[in-house]
């Protein structure tokens, strides 16, 4: 008499990517994969499935996104990190060094502070945001070697970081409230609205971090922030108008802008000759460029 498998076969992966279709997921080949593999028998597979042609994100369905070649921790209530803010990083690095103090503003689950940490090794990493789902899964994905506070904004943060800040990046929410009903439903079903919406013209929480950037940042430290290019132009006005030397950097290839403004102070950096006194650029952003290779 034979022994049943303790597990049951799995269903086939083309009736999964079947269902997934039928349900709306543009990449349900990918999808399909990923959900078989992260279950280890039908009945898993089946909770996992349903839960996805539901419209939970995928990232939560199976606990983790990809993030700059990192597996991020990420589940219910929390921002799923975008492949676009991968250029934010690229950025933030880029203004950084081995040993630099760097604060991750509305961190969510940490992506943006692991993937600069993992990209420049040693630095004093900071990370503080007001959900919390999200300071949860910060402190899970960065460990023991950050500080990761639960607050508003600069409010939970010592005193001590005051003037001390090398590199200080926010993915602060930037859709406008009337647009959030256009947002895939992934998002505006699932993820915390306090994550995407801007405010009327979705600047409303780039105005408070720009307003309190300069408290925090050692002279020559920079401020960096994710954006859309259509709102690019009133952020950096934004940043001027609080002392910051503002600059532009896009990203064609994955639809990403970055505004970056920099204290003046060490290293020389100062208001360009083309600037009001206020520092509002007269004749236009600098733009930087670059394609994802």
């Amino acid at each position: 008499m034979s022994t049943p498998s303790s597990l049951s076969p799995l269903p086939s992966l083309s009736s999964t990517v079947t269902r997934l279709r039928a349900a709306g997921c543009v990449f349900a080949e990918e999808e399909a994969e990923l959900l078989h593999s992260a279950a280890n028998s039908d009945t898993a597979l089946e909770a996992l499935v349903e839960r996805r042609v539901s419209g939970v994100p995928l990232e939560h369905v199976v606990g983790w996104a990809e993030f700059a070649g990192l597996r991020v921790a990420v589940g219910p209530g929390v921002f799923v990190p975008r492949r676009r803010t991968e250029f934010l990083v690229e950025q933030a690095v880029a203004a950084a060094r081995p040993g630099a103090v760097v604060l991750d503003l509305c961190c969510g689950s940490g992506a943006v502070g692991a993937a600069v940490a993992a990209a420049l090794g040693t630095i004093e990493l900071h990370a503080a945001d007001v959900e919390p789902a999200a300071v949860h899964y910060a402190r899970r994905n960065l460990g023991p070697a950050a500080r990761v506070y639960e607050g508003d904004l600069y409010a939970p943060l010592p005193a001590r970081l005051r003037g001390r800040v090398d590199v200080l990046v926010a993915n602060a929410p930037y859709v406008p409230t009337g647009e959030i009903p256009l947002l895939p439903p992934e998002a505006r079903d699932h993820e915390p609205l306090v994550t995407l919406d801007g405010g009327a013209d979705g600047l409303d929480v780039q105005r408070r971090v720009a307003a309190e950037a300069v408290r925090w940042l050692a002279p020559g430290g920079r401020l960096l922030m994710e954006t859309s290019e259509r709102q690019a132009v009133r952020s950096m006005a934004l940043f001027a108008g609080v002392g910051l030397v503002p600059r532009l950097a896009v990203c064609d290839e994955r639809d990403a802008t970055v505004v970056v403004g920099t204290r003046p102070g060490r290293g020389g950096v100062r208001p360009s000759s083309r600037s009001l006194p206020n520092g509002r650029p007269t004749d236009g952003p600098v733009r930087i460029r670059s394609r994802h290779p």
